[in-house]
């Protein structure tokens, strides 16, 4: 009867105990983030919730992507998803960065919006009563606040960039110079887009070898420029219809002129509004091609027009298991359809369970339609500095794996120990 009293005894406590630790237990939050965030700033910022690296384990799941928007900078789009004893909590989160936000800004505004989206969710747990919650402008607490009520804007939602790149690398037998310029001017409107951009590229390499005591230098200098003009105009909410023009030259594809135009059409099928979730498009153009080349081609021409046509398809989702781009192309010439080239690419990352998933990346792309080669071929010396484009019907990059994760999955400690150029 004692032993019975007594194991009675531990029995409560130890329900007793349990139900004290479960009424005081976390929400437990999964961060699935595809526009680069901050996840130490979030986890040192938001010490009221678990982070677990489980999307099935969560009682949150946070999906962040982003898209450019004309400014320069990025629309952010937060969905919520209530998981577990949350089911019926979903949620949607927007918010815009100016094009000259520093990190520092952006992770500000992630972490704002992360808590708006949360609270409603911790309202309903134990810690409820731990939050803190200031509904005041922040022109009312005296900090500046942007005036965003009238739309006008002086530059009329043009927006310039102008770039510079220099790049050396050097070992004994090897040395490399690259200078690059580029201008650009875009405005974008939710019905139309424009677009000028100009770049300019010098690409000089010099390869030195010896042949017993004498010493060969081999230079080769590379130089391409170009200039590009798109227009994309909104029909609804599905169509749209546009064309891209441009003038290019490129020593190393014996492209001594090209001027090449292409007007198109194109269908999404989802709403464009819904671009940040899911995007399926469907794009034709009829080109037209004038070529001029710097040395004879394979066709024995040394200038040239040709006309063809391009169809393309491209499918992006976001969602809760995963992330998918996908696309395939086919472009042929009219009068010789012979001479085409069909592609595709796809970047997947599926989480199948909370524990397990896999990634493939695919870019790949049958050729033939390589009408600028030229005709007298390359040497030898040429084929192996890449100083003039050689023939292949086939280019492809590829890589695959999968990833299986078990033990603990509490996420909340951050410990930047040894990071950094140096660490481990």
């Amino acid at each position: 009867m004692h032993k019975v009293v007594c194991l009675s005894i531990v029995l409560l406590n130890f329900i007793n105990g349990y139900t004290q630790d479960s009424a005081k237990v976390k929400l437990k939050v999964f961060v699935d983030c595809r526009a680069g965030c901050d996840d130490q700033f979030l986890k040192t910022e938001i010490t009221i919730v678990d982070f677990v690296i489980d999307r099935t384990a969560a009682d949150a799941h946070i999906l962040i992507t982003s898209q450019p928007v004309g400014s320069g900078g990025n629309q952010y789009q937060l969905n919520f998803y209530g998981q577990n004893n949350y089911t019926n909590y979903i949620d949607t989160l927007y918010f815009s960065t100016a094009p000259n936000a520093t990190p520092a800004e952006i992770r500000e505004n992630l972490l704002q919006y992360v808590m708006f989206g949360l609270t409603p969710l911790i309202s309903k747990t134990p810690y409820a009563s731990d939050v803190a919650i200031s509904i005041k402008t922040k022109k009312a607490t005296g900090e500046s606040s942007a005036d965003t009520s009238n739309t006008k804007d002086k530059f009329n939602y043009w927006v310039y960039t102008v770039g510079a790149t220099g790049q050396l690398n050097a070992d004994k037998v090897y040395n490399t110079n690259i200078l690059r310029t580029d201008l650009s001017a875009n405005r974008t409107t939710d019905k139309l887009k424009v677009g000028f951009s100009t770049y300019g590229s010098l690409n000089n390499t010099t390869y030195k070898y010896s042949h017993g005591d004498s010493i060969t230098k081999y230079l080769v200098k590379n130089t391409e420029y170009g200039v590009f003009h798109h227009l994309a105009k909104s029909i609804s909410s599905h169509w749209s219809i546009g064309y891209e023009a441009n003038f290019s030259n490129n020593t190393f594809t014996n492209i001594k002129r090209l001027l090449y135009f292409r007007p198109a059409i194109e269908y999404n099928v989802f709403n464009f509004k819904d671009v940040n979730n899911r995007f399926l498009a469907i794009r034709y153009g009829a080109d037209v091609s004038n070529y001029h080349f710097y040395d004879t081609t394979v066709f024995n021409k040394i200038a040239e027009t040709r006309y063809g046509q391009k169809l393309s398809i491209t499918l992006t989702l976001n969602e809760k298991w995963g992330t998918i781009n996908t696309g395939i192309h086919y472009r042929e010439y009219f009068k010789n359809r012979s001479l085409n080239s069909m592609g595709m690419s796809a970047n997947a990352n599926v989480k199948i369970t909370g524990a397990f998933s896999f990634f493939v990346n695919i870019d790949a792309t049958v050729v033939h339609d390589q009408i600028n080669l030229v005709k007298v071929g390359a040497t030898e010396q040429e084929v192996l500095t890449r100083k003039r484009q050689i023939a292949s019907n086939f280019n492809y990059n590829t890589s695959f794996g999968v990833n299986f994760r078990f033990g603990s999955i509490l996420n909340n400690f951050v410990n930047p120990r040894f990071e950094g150029y140096g660490g481990f």
